[in-house]
């Protein structure tokens, strides 16, 4: 196993009692948040995270600003019933030895999207992006990285519901060497792709912001763990 991979799994033992040292800048990432790596385990034993929170905590400007309007002013944002919209977590798959996406083919939308879902009810915006990545991957050694990478608010239409709003929380979420990814209803494909096939699956705006703000922070972390053989 490569040190660099190694070097991984350590950060990820060793969550909330360290941080990542970062030798490089995120850019388009809240610059003032240093990165950590959390297993599903390890934010599974912790509470009193807001949804507030995790929306502070990532990229400043208007779309943070609908958000934290949406959590002030809804009695229900965490709920899917909420309208105009309610919080959803999803994740930017990546694997960090050839930098290579993880995309789904929704069953429900007709698109290729990043893994995610609905908040209900919980606040921890990174564990309702990591579980839904891991139950829509079947991928239990994924593991996350904070604070979010990006904020997102679009609309989706799907079918037997009304049109509304998803305003979406987004992290970095790091799969495993040789990850075979295995699925459930709420897909009907899987692939892998190099960040410059992005375009073959008719990416929004929404989403190529996301990837390059994902791959920005993939670099932080591989200047905090260089990568070497043996």
């Amino acid at each position: 196993m490569a040190r660099w991979q190694s070097g991984y799994a350590a950060a990820c033992k060793a969550v909330y009692v360290g941080s990542i040292p970062s030798r490089a800048s995120i850019i388009l990432v809240n610059p003032t948040k240093t990165p950590t790596i959390s297993s599903f385990e390890a934010l599974n034993k912790r509470d009193q995270v807001t949804a507030k929170d995790a929306v502070l905590a990532g990229p400043v400007g208007p779309i943070q600003c609908q958000i934290l309007n949406l959590l002030e002013n809804h009695s229900n944002p965490l709920d899917r019933n909420c309208r105009p919209g309610h919080l959803t977590g999803s994740s930017l798959i990546i694997r960090p030895q050839d930098s290579q996406i993880l995309v789904l083919f929704h069953a429900k939308l007709k698109r290729w999207l990043q893994p995610g879902g609905h908040a209900d009810s919980d606040g921890d915006m990174a564990r309702v992006a990591l579980r839904e990545a891991i139950e829509e991957t079947g991928i239990p050694q994924l593991e996350i990285v904070e604070p979010p990478i990006d904020l997102d608010i679009h609309v989706v239409d799907p079918p037997y519901e009304d049109v509304h709003e998803h305003h979406d929380v987004r992290y970095l979420v790091l799969a495993p060497e040789d990850s075979c990814p295995v699925g459930n209803r709420e897909s009907t494909g899987f692939q892998w792709l190099d960040p410059d096939e992005i375009q073959r699956i008719d990416p929004d705006d929404g989403f190529i912001r996301m990837v390059e703000r994902g791959l920005n922070m993939l670099s932080t972390l591989q200047a905090a763990y260089p990568r070497s053989e043996n």
